[in-house]
């Protein structure tokens, strides 16, 4: 009797010993697969806490919030820890795809460099482009002659070219040597439609065509005398 009185309150207490997150855990982790890292976890909103070490990411899905426990924040978001959560938060720098903090970008979107935590659609006045970020400190040479201009490595048959020209960044700042890139630039150009060949070639069946119509004509036109002209002969002859 007294055992058995013992065991239950066991039981019991530990039972009561439980935390409510953990009973919220266990009883959410089993009904959604979007619950497996949280700490914490709601079947409407997904994760409300997250382990140490993840962040608490929070989409938006219609007019509601759904959370998610990640090693990483995703493109435009940077990580921001906390005493009780790390939260993802999202980048305010415009043009940014990842950043280190809310205004200063690590990097940026395409189409744009990124130059001292910021994304610029063309690098500033003493800047030269190098990969996806703006280099100070480069001293280039002077731009180079623009290349003929060419579509697909042929000079000439079509509309439209491109061309191209490069000038050189040799070194850096106080002669030290520095990844100043070689600069590259290219523009569109007007190109001979019709290429030399192409001109001998329809010359030369011109000049056919003009000579058969010529030789048609010849084969077409006869010579004849005026009527009466041999008859006035013959009649001379016979007088004398």
């Amino acid at each position: 009797m007294h055992l058995r009185l013992f065991v239950i309150l066991t039981l019991v207490s530990n039972a009561m010993m439980l935390s409510p997150t953990a009973t919220k855990r266990s009883a959410t982790k089993d009904g959604s697969e979007d619950c497996r890292s949280c700490l914490v976890c709601s079947r409407d909103n997904g994760c409300e806490s997250c382990p140490e070490k993840l962040f608490l990411f929070l989409s938006r899905e219609d007019m509601r919030h759904h959370g998610s426990c990640l090693h990483s924040c995703p493109a435009g978001h940077y990580g921001m820890r906390g005493q009780d959560v790390n939260l993802c938060m999202k980048c305010k720098a415009a043009n940014c795809d990842r950043c280190f903090n809310k205004d200063f970008c690590t990097k940026c979107k395409g189409g744009f460099q990124l130059f001292k935590g910021k994304c610029m659609s063309s690098c500033p006045e003493g800047t030269v482009p190098h990969l996806t970020d703006c280099i100070e400190g480069c001293h280039p040479t002077p731009w180079g002659e623009w290349s003929s201009c060419e579509w697909n490595g042929q000079p000439c048959g079509f509309r439209w070219g491109r061309q191209s020209r490069s000038r050189l960044a040799p070194g850096g700042p106080d002669g030290v040597s520095s990844p100043c890139p070689t600069q590259h630039e290219t523009r569109r150009c007007k190109m001979r439609k019709r290429c030399p060949e192409e001109r001998r070639r329809d010359q030369r069946r011109t000049d056919r065509k003009r000579g058969r119509k010529r030789q048609r004509f010849l084969n077409n036109t006869t010579v004849t005398e005026p009527p009466g002209r041999n008859e006035g002969f013959n009649r001379t002859t016979k007088r004398g």
